[in-house]
């Protein structure tokens, strides 16, 4: 009886656990799916006014917020390139590991490009933007030449597969059509002629019924007698 109630508390306690366990996670992943939300929220909120920047405040302040636009937008899309083929192709990891360090320099860059934003000293800004201009063009270009390069080589294996597939459809095909099987002719090939039918065999002969000749009729007194045939 004890060792029933032992086993029933710890099937209890396993319940409450993984009950707790589930709930973390789906805690932390609903956490994960609003920070996220919240991240992409604010990077549109940045984007749009930059943009508004770029156009509306001419001068340093507009190539700030131009270059920033660039920079962010470039990897930006080289992360996402990257992070949805290393499913799909392993050896896109180091690939990612370069990007990871290369991002690094354009978390620093463009948190120059912010804090400049707010500079009041104009010429200040004015001294800086080629050097911040020249990081900002060796920064884009190495990400774009991460992504250029990733989405060729998806392109090329793509190609590929579709090529061995193309041939495989052209094999299958030609099969399918191959339709001669071993039992019928060969056109061409000389028919020979049926085999004559084997004649009966004829069965054991029946009998003959033996026909007796007729014995010479019985005379009666009654009948005349025939007339001799005449000579002459």
């Amino acid at each position: 009886m004890e060792a029933v109630i032992l086993i029933v508390v710890l099937m209890f306690v396993a319940f409450l656990a993984l009950g707790a366990y589930a709930t973390v996670k789906a805690v932390g992943a609903a956490k994960r799916g609003v920070d996220r939300k919240v991240e992409q929220a604010r990077r549109a909120v940045e984007d749009t006014t930059l943009r508004a920047r770029s156009f509306a405040q001419p001068g340093a302040a507009s190539e700030l917020a131009q270059l920033r636009l660039k920079l962010r937008g470039s990897m930006r899309a080289t992360q996402d390139a990257l992070r949805a083929g290393v499913g799909d192709d392993p050896t896109l990891q180091e690939s990612l590991g370069l990007f990871d360090r290369l991002s690094a320099h354009g978390r620093e860059l463009d948190a120059d490009l912010k804090r400049l934003e707010s500079e009041p000293d104009k010429a200040h800004v004015a001294r800086l933007l080629p050097d911040l201009r020249a990081r900002t063009e060796q920064i884009t270009a190495s990400a774009d030449a991460l992504r250029h390069a990733a989405r060729d080589r998806a392109s090329h294996f793509a190609s590929d597969d579709l090529d061995d597939l193309s041939r495989q459809i052209d094999v299958e095909a030609g099969a399918l059509r191959h339709w001669t099987t071993t039992d019928t002719p060969q056109t061409g090939a000389p028919r020979t002629a049926p085999a004559p039918e084997a004649a009966p065999q004829p069965g054991p002969e029946r009998p003959r019924r033996q026909i007796t000749p007729p014995g010479p009729r019985p005379t009666y007194p009654w009948q005349k007698k025939p007339r001799p045939e005449s000579t002459t």
